[in-house]
C-alpha cells in the first residue's frame, strides 16, 4: 500500500530521473540488482527517492569497470565496512586510469605537435646545426639480426615501451653505426629507440646525444634511401665534415598519415665532426 506522505515515482519517472530507458530498470529488476520499493495490485512499479543513491553508486561502479555480476555480489552481502573496503579498491582503480589516461593525452600532445612541426618542414632541405642533448630509450642491440629476429625485437621494444610506461607518442627510430651506414647497409640497425623528454628513474639503456648533426628528408620506399644517404654526404664533403659515430632514422609520415607507403617521409640524422677528428 502506498504511504500518502512518501513520494514514489513510477518506473518511468524514475529512469527520467536517472537519465536511463525503462528497460534498464526493468532489467536490474530481474536481475534481482535494484528492484522497486513496492508494486500495487495491477502490478504498476514504484520506486522511492532513497534508491536513487542505490542506483548512482551502481552506475558509479560500473563507470569503473565493474560488472553486474560483481555489483551483485557486494550488494548480496551489503555492510559499512564492505561498503568501505569497495570504495578504497575503486579509488585506487581511477587513479590508475587516471595516471592511464594522462599517459594518453601526453602522447597526443606530442603527435599534434610534431604534426604540426612537419608540416613546416621543407622536406628537400638538407640542414647541418648543433643539436642539444636527448635521452632515448633503447633496444637490445639487433645489429645483424635476421629478419625474423629483427620483426621479434621490434615486437619486444613495443611490449617494453607499453609495460614500463615508457610510450611518448615520438616515433620509434633506428640508430646505425658509422661502419654500417659506410658500407650502404643502412637499415643494418644496431637498436631501436625511442625519444624520452622526461627520462624515468631505474630504466636502462638511455643515451644522451649531443653535438653537430646534418639533417634531411627521405621521401619513398626504404628500398632509395641510398638516394638520400649520398645527399647527404654530398653536402657534408662540402661544409668539411664526415660522419661520426651514428646515424638516426625516424619516420615523419608513415601508415598514420599517408596511405601509400611512396609517399612515407623519413627523417635521417647523421653526427658529423670535422674532417680528421672522427674518434675511433
Amino acid at each position: 500500500m502506498l504511504n500518502k506522505n512518501v513520494k514514489y515515482f513510477t518506473t518511468g519517472e524514475f529512469a527520467k530521473l536517472c537519465k536511463v530507458n525503462k528497460q534498464t530498470l526493468i532489467y536490474y529488476d530481474q536481475i534481482g540488482l535494484l528492484s522497486p520499493i513496492m508494486k500495487d495490485s495491477k502490478d504498476y512499479r514504484y520506486y522511492s527517492i532513497a534508491q536513487y543513491d542505490f542506483f548512482s553508486v551502481i552506475e558509479l561502479l560500473k563507470t569503473v569497470g565493474m560488472s553486474l555480476k560483481e555489483i551483485q555480489k557486494y550488494m548480496a552481502n551489503k555492510s559499512p565496512e564492505n561498503f568501505l573496503d569497495l570504495m578504497h579498491q575503486q579509488k585506487e582503480l581511477v587513479a590508475k586510469k587516471r595516471q592511464q589516461l594522462e599517459m594518453i593525452e601526453s602522447i597526443i600532445e606530442v603527435k599534434i605537435d610534431t604534426t604540426e612541426e612537419a608540416l613546416q618542414i621543407d622536406f628537400d632541405s638538407i640542414t647541418i646545426g648543433h643539436y642539444p642533448e636527448e635521452t632515448l630509450y633503447l633496444s637490445r642491440n639487433i645489429e645483424d639480426s635476421t629478419e625474423e629476429q629483427f620483426v621479434k625485437a621490434v615486437s619486444d621494444f613495443i611490449d617494453e615501451l607499453d609495460r614500463s610506461q615508457l610510450d611518448t607518442g615520438y616515433p620509434i627510430g633506428g640508430i646505425t653505426k658509422r661502419e654500417q651506414v659506410l658500407a650502404g647497409n643502412y637499415d643494418n640497425y644496431c637498436y631501436l629507440y625511442m625519444e624520452q623528454p622526461h627520462p624515468q628513474e631505474g630504466h636502462p639503456y638511455f643515451k644522451a646525444i649531443e653535438g653537430d648533426f646534418i639533417i634531411g628528408y627521405h621521401t619513398g620506399l626504404s628500398t632509395t634511401l641510398g638516394q638520400t644517404y649520398e645527399r647527404l654526404f654530398k653536402v657534408m664533403a662540402e661544409n668539411g665534415y664526415e660522419l661520426g659515430q651514428y646515424a638516426y632514422e625516424e619516420y615523419i609520415y608513415d601508415a598514420v598519415i599517408k596511405n601509400r607507403e611512396a609517399d612515407y617521409v623519413t627523417r635521417i640524422m647523421m653526427e658529423i665532426v670535422k674532417k680528421g677528428e672522427v674518434a675511433q
